[in-house]
């Protein structure tokens, strides 16, 4: 009976060990399980993080909620963190394309869009080297094209169907492809003559401007896209309709601030946010479809 005994308080204090130092038993968003908000590098990586962070600060300080902000190196990063199992992100500010493919993967459902200048939407450009030869989409056969990232969907997505619907077959027609690592990257590619062209959205031109204030007169802009909808805040289906429900609040209080206007520009550029779901992307979904092209055909 004695070792019957022995046996299961070692198996209490074992348990109760697990549980107080094992991180998945502590509640979600406590100090000890912290939600992981995951950013993509759409600007200056400092810049997103130190707007990220005062957001965070702010979101605790309304909720008590401890948001831990991180910042992937591509896109991708932040799908795969989605859906590690248990996932190492439950919120995400993915832009249209990186949604819908982690949306099709069940890793990520839209809750929030972004406003900037007034609009949930933005837009691509395609931009080339002044005296690079390229005036429109037809002008890129021939040349080298930078993107900011393979599932972009200004700096790549929507500018390489602009491409396909000109007659422009990119694996085909151009010389080289490549990955710059951010729209600013990309501008600064063509700015430089490392290549003769890209694409980012409008106008990431402005992100070079303070170093480089010819970049205007010698980076043109050769074709816009159609509206695309703006990045915004996801959530991995795991997270409870409470937790998100407090975090949602707590944002379009934020936002509404000084403060949270000040830090949401220096992460984002966002200056709003309005609640919208899944179908806020279906127009992009029937873009895809119109071109007889699937999510999984562009992964």
């Amino acid at each position: 009976m004695k070792r019957i005994i022995l046996i299961c308080v070692a198996a209490l204090l074992i348990t109760g060990m697990v549980f107080a130092g094992g991180k998945k038993e502590a509640p979600l968003g406590s100090e000890e399980n912290p939600i992981v908000w995951s950013f993509v590098p759409s600007g200056d990586t400092e810049q997103i993080s130190s707007g990220a962070k005062a957001v965070a600060q702010m979101i605790y300080d309304k909720t008590g909620l401890y948001i831990e902000t991180s910042i992937a190196t591509e896109y991708a990063g932040v799908i795969e963190a989605l859906a590690s199992d248990p996932p190492s992100a439950q919120m995400a500010s993915l832009a249209t394309f990186a949604y819908v493919m982690a949306a099709d993967r069940g890793v990520a459902e839209a809750e929030l869009i972004s406003v900037r200048y007034g609009t949930p939407f933005y837009n691509g450009q395609i931009i080339a080297r002044v005296g690079a030869g390229i005036s429109k989409v037809e002008d890129l056969k021939g040349h080298s094209f930078a993107r900011p990232d393979p599932i972009s969907t200004s700096g790549w997505i929507i500018p390489m169907l602009t491409m396909r619907a000109a007659g422009v077959d990119p694996d085909r027609d151009l010389t080289e492809i490549v990955d710059a690592g951010g729209h600013p990257a990309v501008v600064s590619a063509v700015y430089n003559g490392d290549v003769d062209a890209g694409a980012t959205f409008v106008d990431a031109r402005s992100n070079i401007e303070k170093d480089h204030p010819d970049v205007m007169d010698k980076v043109a802009v050769i074709a816009v896209t159609a509206d695309i909808p703006n990045d915004g805040l996801q959530f991995h289906p795991s997270v409870s309709k409470e937790i998100r429900e407090q975090i949602i609040t707590a944002l379009l209080e934020i936002v509404a601030t000084d403060e949270g206007k000040e830090a949401f520009k220096k992460a984002y550029q966002w200056t709003a946010l309005e609640r919208h779901g899944d179908d806020f992307y279906d127009p992009f979904r029937q873009v895809l479809q119109a071109a007889g092209l699937k999510v999984e055909d562009l992964m």
